[in-house]
């Protein structure tokens, strides 16, 4: 399901920012989200309800420190890792988080249940998520800067140009919902995160000359494949082993880890983004002022942006870092799933038990 909205929201996208705005994307979640309002009383039963209390000092602690820790890189990106404002949102970050975990260590019913870190493969299985997480969120959002600026795509052809990464995610769900009760977690979880480390690495190696099927889709479906094998397999092990009343909390902080890191990665990301772009774009001006025609530098004077191909140059050269790190970040989650992840004969039966007819 997540692979299929992916692909309409592609499309959708690109048609509604082309046809219309691009404040459409967002306003068209007004519409869909009244209509699950109205029709979920319909057709999912209301679960039994259970006393307790709000954790607010922890959501606010929580939520006020990820904001500052990435605020704090994109502002490094900006204007420097000295600045006064980056070292403070850093600080401040430190600082709210630290209370975070103390505050959950003593609450009576905290929003993050620390001993769900107790278990190592529970604990190993939010940490490859975080990493594989932080490296596709930055992916997605580079590779459109890609295929429009340098390739010249459409908003349309943009969202199609992704079509066939939703495909091979869908089939690496069903090959890793087919053959888990019987393998268990850890090759898939080792298999996918190399898979997503290879295509990263490949997408390192993108340039102004790079093509579409050379330099953007074969690395996607690489990574595309390897994150389907992942999603399964990290949901049912979050899961795996949990008591019932904490298996929300369980699938709850799994998806707490996929924003946090899409979030943390991207903001990293651009940080390497911007400090390469800046290096390159001083060499690439140096160049255009040499090399460029009277009318472009004209042009350049007024808009004070790079025209093609030395613009392009500057892009390619900035995502090319970018994913650097991305890279770096799938390796980390496929050394903590070869070091970290132990799976035992009662993992494998808990899997098979939790699995439903679809993976019995």
């Amino acid at each position: 399901m997540s692979a299929g909205g992916g692909a309409i929201g592609l499309l959708a996208g690109g048609m509604l920012t082309e046809w219309l705005d691009w404040r459409w994307v967002l306003f068209v979640n007004v519409p869909i989200g009244v209509l699950i309002a109205v029709l979920a009383p319909m057709y999912i039963n209301e679960s039994e309800r259970h006393s307790g209390r709000f954790d607010i000092a922890g959501a606010v602690t929580s939520t006020a420190g990820m904001a500052s820790l990435v605020y704090g890189f994109i502002r490094a990106a900006e204007e420097g890792w000295r600045d006064t404002l980056t070292i403070g949102s850093f600080g401040a970050a430190a600082v709210l988080l630290l209370a975070f975990v103390l505050i959950e260590s003593r609450a009576r019913e905290p929003i993050t249940p620390l001993r769900m870190f107790a278990d190592r493969n529970r604990s190993g299985t939010y940490v490859i998520m975080l990493c594989l997480a932080a490296a596709m969120f930055g992916m997605f959002f580079y590779i459109v800067l890609f295929v429009q600026n340098v390739l010249g795509y459409s908003p349309i052809q943009a969202g199609l140009a992704f079509l066939p990464v939703t495909v091979v995610i869908a089939l690496g769900a069903g090959v890793s919902q087919r053959f888990l009760p019987v393998l268990g977690p850890k090759p898939f979880m080792l298999v996918g995160s190399a898979l997503a480390a290879v295509g990263l690495a490949w997408q390192a190696l993108i340039s102004s000359d790079s093509s579409y099927v050379g330099g953007v889709l074969g690395p996607m479906l690489i990574f595309g494949f390897g994150m389907g094998l992942n999603f399964v397999t990290l949901t049912l092990t979050a899961v795996s082993g949990v008591a019932q009343h904490e298996a929300g909390a369980a699938s709850g902080l799994l998806n707490a880890t996929q924003q946090v890191g899409g979030s943390i990665g991207l903001a990293i990301l651009t940080t390497v983004f911007g400090t390469a772009s800046r290096e390159e774009g001083e060499k690439q001006v140096q160049d255009f002022l040499a090399n460029g025609s009277p009318a472009q530098k004209a042009e350049f004077a007024t808009t004070h942006q790079l025209p093609a191909p030395w613009g392009h140059e500057v892009l390619a050269q900035g995502i090319s870092a970018a994913f650097v790190p991305a890279a770096a970040m799938a390796v980390l989650a496929l050394a903590t799933a070869w070091l970290v992840i132990r799976v035992r004969k009662s993992d494998l039966e808990a899997l098979s038990g939790s699995a439903g007819p679809g993976l019995g």
